[in-house]
């Protein structure tokens, strides 16, 4: 029989997938990648798998890798989709994608699937992950096809074959929304979201955050040390990446900060609504951009931001594994290689105000930009440099007068 390897959440879509790709002769490898979401029991969920007719499941814990090898590398780049999107589903996906193909290799599969649908950006991040990986490999996406959506064309009849295949899954009414969660970030949509005169920040019952009216009437300090670009203390307690990134989800989420509603344009070519919270990476975000004015230069750090849209698009379209995102992550290592030291941020009710920054290798010079008197800078000089400065002006006045 040939075998497929299964993303399996071990929700009803995948759940239902799974005996689909059985009556269709596969043997299924269920494999679930733990990225930090939600899951009341996943020796249950594994076990739920096996009793379904999976040859084999398995629980893969990503979160540590997660964080440091796809998380930290976007935030040095300051990366956000159309300026406000942190993309914690986006930089999920090709890990998923990594991780499935690697057990795909060791149990010989023939094929990989995935739940996702065909209109969302997650099926683009899911197949353009697995084919510049494994370029034979043969991607099987259910709801793409036409004979899976004549079987299953609502949640009624999805319910109906668990419960004839005595397949345990919740079966509850359907939610104002649906969620996606990982230890980066929790995404809201669908659902009443799609209507834009609901009040998204009032309909979702948010996980990670604290509404900044409920959020304490006291500051609270953070301070964060990066070396090289990668945050790695919290008020001086050195941890891993995925430690940080929770203990900062805590901080942050305790005083509301990191939530945002947004319509953002899919890869598809459709506007969608979303909510989402990212209470520890939005810390980082604006703690990392603190340390960055001290020890960038103006010219690079320029760089960086015209590039920063152009890596976000890159990583919420699904081009992660591209020879273009190679050479971007390799110039951001670079780039971040003195962005060392600490900054103490305040937070209060969903604001972050910085209260210090210090760097050994600070490129801000006191004697030189005091607007006392003295120092080292030399105000003749200016003269010269506005003069050349002003050259080609001067030049296009006289040959074009402008009106004014």
């Amino acid at each position: 029989m040939p075998s497929c390897v299964l993303a399996y959440s071990g929700g009803l879509d995948t759940s239902v997938i799974l005996g689909w790709l059985m009556d269709k002769g596969y043997d299924v490898h269920a494999v679930y990648v733990d990225l930090g979401q939600p899951c009341e029991d996943r020796e249950a969920t594994l076990e739920k798998a096996c009793t379904a007719g999976a040859v084999s499941a398995r629980i893969v814990d990503a979160r540590e890798e997660l964080c440091a090898d796809f998380a930290f590398p976007v935030l040095q780049w300051q990366a956000r989709y159309e300026q406000v999107y942190l993309l914690g589903t986006s930089i999920a996906r090709p890990l998923i994608s990594k991780i499935c193909l690697e057990v795909a290799r060791e149990v010989n599969a023939d094929a990989y699937a995935h739940g996702a649908t065909g209109k969302g950006n997650d099926q683009c991040r899911f197949q353009l992950a697995a084919e510049a990986l494994e370029p034979s490999v043969k991607l099987i996406a259910p709801w793409r096809m036409e004979e899976f959506r004549k079987l299953f064309p609502g949640r009624t009849e999805l319910i109906a074959y668990c419960e004839e295949k005595n397949i345990p899954v919740k079966a509850s009414s359907a939610k104002p929304y649906s969620s996606d969660e990982n230890c980066l970030h929790i995404s809201y949509e669908a659902g009443n979201l799609e209507e834009l005169d609901v009040n998204g920040v009032a309909l979702v019952d948010f996980g990670m955050t604290v509404s900044p009216q409920e959020a304490p009437d006291t500051v609270e300090e953070v301070t964060i040390a990066f070396e090289a670009g990668v945050p790695i203390s919290v008020n001086g307690e050195k941890l891993s990446a995925l430690a940080m990134v929770e203990k900062l989800n805590d901080i942050g989420g305790r005083n509301g900060v990191g939530r945002i509603d947004m319509v953002e344009n899919r890869f598809v070519g459709m506007k969608s609504r979303g909510v989402y919270e990212a209470p520890g990476m939005t810390v980082l975000y604006e703690a990392l951009r603190q340390l960055e004015q001290l020890t960038l230069d103006r010219d690079l750090v320029h760089l960086r931001d015209r590039l920063a849209s152009e890596v976000a698009e890159l990583v919420y379209y699904g081009f992660w594994y591209s020879a273009k995102f190679d050479a971007l992550l390799a110039f951001i290592r670079q780039s971040h290689r003195h962005v060392t030291g600490e900054v103490t941020l305040q937070l209060y009710k969903g604001n972050l105000i910085v209260a210090s920054r210090q760097s050994p290798n600070s490129l801000y010079d006191e004697g030189i930009a005091t607007m006392e008197g003295g120092g080292s800078y030399n105000q003749d000089d200016a003269e010269g440099f506005l003069r050349i400065q002003g050259l080609p002006y001067r030049v296009q006045g006289r040959v074009t007068p402008r009106a004014y």
